[in-house]
């Protein structure tokens, strides 16, 4: 357990920034859910506007360091891959 002042700071700071990045990392999986489910269902102009709505919030999510660039990169590169064959 913390004893010092500074260490009890600490994990304050810590609490907080955890549980700022629950919420952006939420937010992103709900977009990418809304995603999915948008091209399970086939539908593709509705798969586009998902996508659109969703690649800022996964770039967001990479920028804040909740995620790492490639890997948002990568999620953006493969939906938009599935969306286009939609076709």
């Amino acid at each position: 357990m913390a004893n010092t002042k500074s260490a009890k700071k600490a994990i304050r700071k810590i609490a907080a920034k955890t549980a700022v990045n629950r919420d952006r990392r939420s937010r992103m999986r709900s977009f990418v859910r809304k995603v999915e489910e948008a091209i399970a269902s086939g539908n593709k102009s509705e798969a586009e506007a998902a996508l659109r709505a969703a690649q800022p919030e996964i770039m967001r999510a990479a920028q804040k360091g909740v995620i790492h660039k490639n890997t948002a990169s990568r999620k953006v590169s493969r939906f938009a891959q599935r969306v286009k064959a939609l076709a």
